[in-house]
């Protein structure tokens, strides 16, 4: 790379390097990479180093978390709350679809960009961070990693592209059944259901991830970024009309009610099902 700094960067919510050839980024922000104003901003400036790796012919690039706990919890509902709570709905509204239309931004960047993205996972995938997996073109799932959608506890539905990106990938009843459940499917059985291309043994998913980053390295980068595009065409329409309906569901009381039982919520892992 000529232009970004790819090598030892190390921030407070993620890191990145270039590691046999492949683009690797690793989500480290406890308690489990939940996504809030800080993971969003390194997120973004990790945008064009994606860019300039799919312009130098990096073979592909991985995304994994170092956190114990699992890939992502999903959006920072703490800081959500936070930040929401002396604000009219008004005011509410205003700034959760900056921060909509922000991570959209970055989503549909590792969506679209013309090399090979991996998520290789484990433990928890939920929310946002299910839906950062889904953004890329595979996922690897360790066996005892879980995905689930959970907004409908809160009063709202996916933020950030999750709807449309998983009914591009699966079939509607598949879709309905995490949205209108909340519950949580384990990687066997996304497996079956299409959400993940590989399932391995506990604690393998980084290492099968970059075994799969090496044979996408044998393959011509402009046939594959040709393929990708042909195969992954983004929902744009659904996507502004998910924004548009979260916006809607944030401006009611009942949400600010979820909100505020999540936070006080003293369990460790208050986003479990």
């Amino acid at each position: 790379m000529t232009s970004v700094n790819v090598n030892g960067v190390h921030g407070k919510a993620l890191s990145w390097e270039m590691k046999d050839g492949a683009l690797e980024l690793a989500l480290d922000q406890p308690p489990c990479n939940e996504i809030g104003t800080a993971m969003l901003e390194e997120l973004e400036a990790f945008v064009p180093v994606l860019e300039a790796a799919a312009a130098e012919n990096a073979s592909a690039v991985i995304l994994y978390s170092k956190q114990p706990a699992g890939f992502s919890a999903g959006a920072d509902l703490r800081e959500l709350y936070a930040a929401a709570l002396p604000r009219t709905a008004e005011e509410r509204v205003e700034g959760v679809r900056e921060f909509l239309e922000r991570i959209h931004w970055v989503l549909n960047k590792i969506d679209a960009v013309g090399i090979t993205t991996i998520a290789a996972v484990h433990g928890v995938v939920f929310g946002g961070g299910f839906e950062l997996a889904l953004a890329c073109d595979l996922i690897v799932a360790d066996k005892l990693a879980r995905f689930c959608f959970p907004e409908l506890r809160l009063g709202l539905i996916p933020g950030f592209g999750g709807i449309p990106r998983l009914r591009r990938d699966v079939g509607n009843a598949v879709v309905r059944d995490l949205l209108l459940t909340g519950r949580s499917v384990n990687a066997s059985k996304a497996l079956s259901l299409g959400l993940v291309s590989q399932v391995s043994a506990e604690g393998e998913a980084l290492q099968v991830a970059r075994q799969t980053a090496a044979q996408i390295g044998k393959l011509d980068r402009k046939t594959t970024a040709e393929a990708k595009r042909f195969l992954k065409p983004i929902p744009r329409d659904e996507m502004r009309a998910e924004i548009e309906i979260f916006c809607e569901l944030f401006a009611r009381p009942v949400v600010m009610e979820g909100l505020r039982k999540f936070v006080e919520n003293t369990d460790a892992q208050p986003y479990l099902p």
